[in-house]
């Protein structure tokens, strides 16, 4: 009886040294697991707090450069506001000169391609229509072509048909006179245009003296060369002179195209009078035929 409690006595000792035992050895691992565990998932949400930082920094800049984007282009001014500026910076009292001298030319210049361009019509057409007329004896109804149709080739062929019944010598000398009528309704107002291609380099020009003017009385009153003085006046002479070379350049644009009508008209003139004394001849062989 003595015996069997010792051994369980022993039994018990034993259990409780080999439970000691695997206290001291497992639960330091289980210890440094949980805190590796523990470490990990505090390096996770580090690096997650890290990442979304790093997100909402590079999204701040993106905004940040749009804005700055949207106010350099505010800031940035327009053609408009540009001329504007350098039109005040140029004098307003004289640029205004430059300005109505554009204005003006511009103004006869469209005035004269509406007329030319009304006055462009199909000639051949015209002389087709005509010669099957005239070559049925329908005289009149050749007279009212012309007066139907607009521009210096019916209205020549008119006053050839007016006269189809005299000597060959006076329809002919009937189609020249006209023709140079014509001629000079064509090309009515191109001398006011071209007054004004040579006035607006003339005015920048001016301006330029002008420029030069104030500067040396700027200098004289300041009793010293002083550079901002200097470009003050430079400034407004080279304004001038840009101005006035540009609007130039835009009336001798639009005078060439001028040109090019008239020359075109013209052309189409003298080819209608040929033909229609070519008519006229076979009407008065036909007729006497």
């Amino acid at each position: 009886m003595f015996s069997i409690v010792k051994n369980e006595r022993v039994g018990q000792r034993l259990a409780t040294t080999i439970v000691a035992l695997f206290m001291l050895l497992v639960a330091p691992a289980a210890l440094a697991q949980t805190d590796s565990v523990q470490t990990t998932t505090g390096e996770v949400a580090e690096a997650k707090v890290d990442s979304a930082l790093i997100d909402s920094i590079s999204f701040d800049e993106q905004a940040i450069a749009a804005a700055d984007s949207l106010l350099l282009m505010e800031e940035t001014p327009g053609l408009h506001q540009q001329l504007k500026k350098k039109f005040v910076e140029g004098n307003p009292a004289f640029m205004s000169l430059v300005a109505l001298v554009l204005v003006l030319g511009l103004a006869f210049c469209i005035e004269r391609i509406i007329y030319l361009t009304l006055s462009e019509i199909n000639a051949k057409k015209l002389m087709a229509d005509l010669e099957s007329k005239v070559m049925d004896g329908d005289v009149e109804g050749a007279k009212d072509i012309c007066r139907d149709t607009r521009g210096p080739v019916a209205s020549i062929c008119y006053q050839g048909l007016m006269r189809i019944d005299e000597p060959m010598e006076d329809i002919e000398r009937s189609i020249v006179s006209y023709g140079s009528v014509q001629s000079a309704n064509m090309e009515r107002g191109c001398s006011w245009i071209t007054l004004f291609i040579a006035m607006a380099p003339s005015l920048g020009f001016l301006g330029t003296v002008i420029g030069m003017v104030m500067a040396f009385d700027q200098i004289q009153t300041e009793g010293d060369i002083n550079p901002t003085i200097v470009a003050a006046g430079m400034k407004v002479a080279l304004i001038t002179t840009i101005f006035g070379i540009i609007v130039a350049l835009i009336l001798q644009v639009f005078y060439n195209y001028i040109l090019s009508k008239i020359e075109h008209i013209t052309s189409q003139m003298e080819e209608s009078a040929i033909s229609f004394l070519d008519i006229a001849m076979k009407y008065k062989l036909t007729r006497h035929g």
